[in-house]
């Protein structure tokens, strides 16, 4: 005759197999997943340390190479400009991202704690802004840089890019998150207001502005579209627009193994940012979508 006892444990068992299963399942989704988010990375890589002879011998595409090469990456330094695209990049990207810091973090804080007449208005009109299409920002954008003989200059690539009302957004909430006694009783001490900014918000916000300004660094990074459409002198070339200048004017469309040394290179300093502060980029979003 089962007694409870069995019964119970007979449940328990089914249950613990059950779980068993479906992590099973899960790990094995997760990792093939896994596999097709990084097989492009390392292709990319495979394809790279591949001389252009192996390469285009191989009729049926190799998944490892016996004889790599590195032959592709002097050449991305020594027949093409690379340092100075590198150079262009990180000038433009540092400018633009403490420029940005600059103007959101004042336009967060006014948001956030300060009362002015039409302050509704003002924050509803700035969101706004977020259901126009960048197209038509770029176009407006273009013809003010040009009308102001700005093209080919560092200002001209900088200068569209000096604010996000996405991040103003984000920053704001985080502010809000920080109780109003704070502000209350520093202003009864005579505490200005950039002295609480300062002293009191950005520190217990700092994930999100270190979120902020990785994002901002990724995006500066990678843009294509503007520098494209600002900049037709090389001197002023991102490393975005010189991967381009590689293949039309470089090494040529068919050397595939030394396009794709040209887009490691670039995409490392990316990679390593994010593998560095991957952390902080998820708990500065989480954040702001906190609130309470």
């Amino acid at each position: 005759m089962k007694t409870p006892a069995h019964d119970y444990d007979k449940l328990e068992k089914r249950m613990r197999a059950g779980n068993a299963v479906r992590k099973t399942l899960t790990y094995v989704f997760l990792t093939l997943w896994a596999l097709m988010v990084l097989f492009p990375f390392y292709w990319m890589i495979l394809t790279s340390v591949k001389s252009y002879g192996a390469y285009n011998s191989e009729y049926i595409p190799k998944f490892f190479t016996l004889s790599p090469t590195l032959e592709n990456y002097v050449s991305v330094f020594t027949e093409v400009p690379l340092s100075r695209y590198f150079l262009n990049t990180t000038l433009f990207t540092v400018a633009t991202t403490v420029i940005m810091m600059i103007v959101i973090i004042p336009a967060a804080f006014a948001f956030a704690r300060l009362e002015f007449k039409g302050k509704n208005l003002v924050f509803t009109l700035f969101l706004a802004l977020m259901m126009i299409p960048n197209e038509l920002v770029i176009i407006t954008n273009f013809q003010t840089i040009t009308n102001l003989g700005m093209r080919n200059t560092y200002m001209g690539l900088i200068l569209p890019s000096v604010t996000s009302v996405f991040y103003i957004y984000l920053l704001k909430e985080n502010f809000e998150q920080i109780p109003n006694e704070l502000y209350k009783a520093a202003k009864v001490d005579g505490t200005g207001d950039l002295k609480y900014l300062l002293k009191v918000m950005l520190p217990i916000t700092r994930p999100t502005i270190i979120t902020i300004v990785i994002l901002k660094v990724i995006e500066c990074w990678n843009s294509y579209v503007w520098p494209r459409l600002i900049t037709d002198d090389q001197a002023y070339y991102l490393v975005s627009n010189g991967i381009q200048e590689i293949r039309e004017n470089g090494m040529g469309r068919e050397n595939i193994p030394a396009m794709m040394a040209a887009v490691v290179v670039i995409s490392l300093p990316l990679i390593i940012i994010f593998l560095i502060f991957h952390k902080k980029i998820m708990a500065g979003v989480s954040r702001g979508g906190t609130k309470g």
